[in-house]
């Protein structure tokens, strides 16, 4: 049996770290220990941030993004092009939209994709009050931007066979080869889809 090196505070700390995705155990324990070290610069305020976060975090009930406020900031914003949308699966997926500044659009988040074996289907995922928001508020152009995965695809279907009839174009976003990618490191996947998705020049 191993012999426990801290108190059971710092071992509650490495546990609970340890179940954020993309720290193991051996990080969690070097994320812990550095924080300790920064008690009063680093521990102190984390452990403040988190409590205004667990207080005041909410879900958007618009379109299911994470704010402190519902409607989010997003929805809120009249400076955005109130016509389209853009179709996500995760909030992570949302926010990496809005760091490239891509489209001064609004956003409606999934929350995950179509998968029979994992047992989710439409009512475990937020269809309904998608193909809602697209009759209600008038969307002119609905994007759909989920993974290039198999479900993502059964997802983006899903959705094509929803909003059959509704005055809305539906698009998604190009796959294929990425900007700086070369095709010799590229997977046989990527390149069909791009010679698939070809352009003119």
């Amino acid at each position: 049996m191993a012999k426990r090196v801290t108190g059971p505070e710092i071992e509650k700390l490495i546990q609970l770290l340890a179940r954020v995705p993309g720290l193991g155990p051996r990080s969690a324990r070097r994320a812990a220990l550095h924080m300790i070290k920064k008690k009063d610069q680093l521990l102190g305020p984390l452990a403040g941030a988190m409590s205004e976060a667990f207080d005041n975090v909410r879900e958007c009930q618009t379109c299911g993004n994470i704010d402190t406020s519902s409607p989010c900031a997003i929805c809120s914003d009249p400076r955005r092009e109130q016509a389209t949308l853009i179709v996500v699966e995760d909030v992570a997926d949302l926010w990496a939209l809005e760091r490239a500044e891509v489209m001064n659009v609004r956003y409606h988040v999934l929350g995950g994709t179509l998968s029979p074996l994992d047992g989710i289907g439409p009512d475990d995922l937020s269809i309904a009050a998608l193909v809602d928001r697209v009759e209600k508020e008038n969307i002119a152009e609905l994007v759909i931007a989920v993974n290039a995965t198999v479900e993502g695809q059964t997802t983006a279907h899903y959705i094509t066979d929803q909003l059959a009839g509704m005055d809305v174009k539906i698009t998604r976003l190009a796959h294929g080869v990425p900007v700086g990618g070369e095709l010799d490191y590229l997977d046989e996947g990527t390149l069909t889809a791009a010679m698939r998705s070809r352009t003119s020049l």
